[in-house]
């Protein structure tokens, strides 16, 4: 009987991300990510609606968020709609970072399942475990079982299996090759997946625009050296011919502007996008500022500072405020916070909106739009600057947000500055990419316009959803 080597898509087809791929080499069955898809989840439902942990993965299956595979969902989510436990089926989860759109719903599926991930990656899930900021479509790392018969029991941990870079790791017949990529988070990885009909390579996502377009550059070089039989190539920006950015060009004209700005300076960006948080981090120093945090972040910094090769300092660094929000009496009183944040609470550099309104002149104070009420204790001088370092909005929740956040800029009398750049390759870089690997058959996700690779390109296959494709 021949060698059989399959590649199926449940996710990241025409839409960005959500990415899903279960690749089967004879017994041997792997998904290469497990996320969210914000879009189809969008399609359904919205912040005050969402679906009901109370049915477990019923309105996941229902409302097509996750795929009707046996074997892979955890027994307390099945039993909750009335699903039977089936044999697991499923010898391994592939992480190729851990936004939600390509780790999140790793949470639903079976502890038993190994998952492999890169040690930064895993920092980070654990920052966010430390934090709270848990919830049935984010419990990656541990849960407890549902529905939460005895809250005093010990949460199940799964079965997380940490790598880097040029370690290889045997699963059943598949011997996978990551390799770091850069990226817009840290613990970014591309695989090199060796079968037995040859080598399957998968970008994740990727650029070549941040800080280290070689390590980008080094997985290229190494899914041209074997000669593979597919790429699975993601292609946000596929539609995007020319890069009109970069992280260099960001850090400059935030600095100038900054640099123009005699009273506080607000900035809403991305923190788990380390090259970023260096980027404010240098741009609060080189105008003698500090850079002020939530507490959230402060648990990431904890975290990622334990990485020496990520150059993050740990939360108590003297360019580092910690921004202690008002919360239940509004008086700070430990009770008002959470056990894991009562370690911040005392230190000398933990401020709350009343000291920062003192300093507000030498401060970059990172604050999200959900948390602008901050501003109102703050009071921010009619001189104050407000950057936002995330993408412009492309859907109409973000337009609608947008509109809110010129609102309270409005009334603070706060000026926008927009600065930002993609974690994505343009299409320029993506088909030069592509053409240079010479896979024999292309496979394009996490893209609305896999078109654009059909016509440039003559080896490409544009997928359907839940269709298995043979090597």
């Amino acid at each position: 009987m021949r060698n059989r080597t399959s590649i199926t898509f449940f996710g990241g087809v025409n839409e960005i991300g959500g990415n899903k791929i279960l690749l089967q080499d004879d017994d041997t069955r792997v998904f290469l990510d497990f996320g969210l898809s914000f879009g189809r989840r969008g399609q359904y439902y919205e912040e005050f609606l969402t679906p009901r942990s109370a049915c477990g993965v019923g309105d996941f299956l229902e409302m097509g968020l996750i795929p009707k595979i046996e074997g892979i969902y955890r027994e307390d989510l099945l039993a909750m709609c009335r699903l039977k436990q089936e044999k697991q089926r499923i010898d391994g989860v592939f992480l190729s970072h851990v936004h939600a759109d390509h780790a999140n719903y790793v949470s639903l599926l079976r502890e038993d399942i190994p998952v492999y991930l890169g040690e930064t990656a895993l920092l980070i899930l654990s920052a966010a475990a430390e934090s709270g900021a848990r919830s049935l479509e984010s419990e990656i790392i541990d849960f407890k079982k549902r529905p939460f018969a005895d809250r005093k029991e010990e949460p199940v941990k799964r079965t997380l299996k940490p790598f880097r870079t040029g370690k290889k790791v045997k699963v059943g017949s598949l011997e996978i090759e990551p390799m770091h990529v850069d990226h817009s988070i840290p613990g970014a990885y591309g695989f090199i997946i060796h079968t037995s009909r040859g080598a399957v390579v998968y970008t994740g996502d990727l650029r070549m625009h941040g800080t280290k377009p070689q390590m980008t550059n080094e997985f290229v070089e190494r899914a041209e050296e074997a000669e593979p039989a597919a790429l699975v190539v993601e292609g946000t920006r596929i539609d995007t011919e020319h890069e009109a950015s970069s992280e260099a060009k960001v850090r400059q004209e935030c600095n100038e502007a900054v640099a123009e700005t005699d009273g506080v300076v607000v900035a809403d960006f991305n923190f788990k996008d380390v090259d970023r948080l260096r980027t404010f981090l240098e741009i609060a120093k080189n105008n003698g500022r500090r850079l002020v945090v939530s507490l959230k972040d402060a648990f990431l910094l904890k975290w990622l500072s334990r990485d020496p090769k990520l150059n993050v300092p740990n939360y108590d660094d003297k360019d580092v405020v910690i921004h202690i929000p008002k919360r239940g009496t509004g008086r700070f009183l430990e009770s008002d916070y959470s056990v894991a944040e009562r370690q911040f609470l005392k230190l000398g550099n933990a401020w709350t909106a009343e000291t920062v309104r003192e300093n507000q002149k030498c401060v970059v104070s990172v604050l999200s739009f959900y948390n602008f009420s901050e501003l109102i204790d703050i009071k921010p001088e009619p001189s104050g600057l407000f950057i936002h370092s995330l993408s412009e909005p492309f859907n109409e929740e973000m337009a609608l947000d947008s509109k809110r956040l010129d609102n309270w800029l409005r009334h603070f009398k706060l000026r926008k500055f927009q600065s930002h750049c993609s974690g994505h390759a343009c299409g320029k870089e993506l088909l030069e990419m592509t053409r240079r690997i010479k896979a024999k058959k292309v496979f394009p996700v996490h893209t609305e316009h896999p078109q654009i690779f059909h016509k440039a390109l003559k080896n490409v296959q544009v997928v359907r959803e839940a269709v298995e494709y043979e090597l």
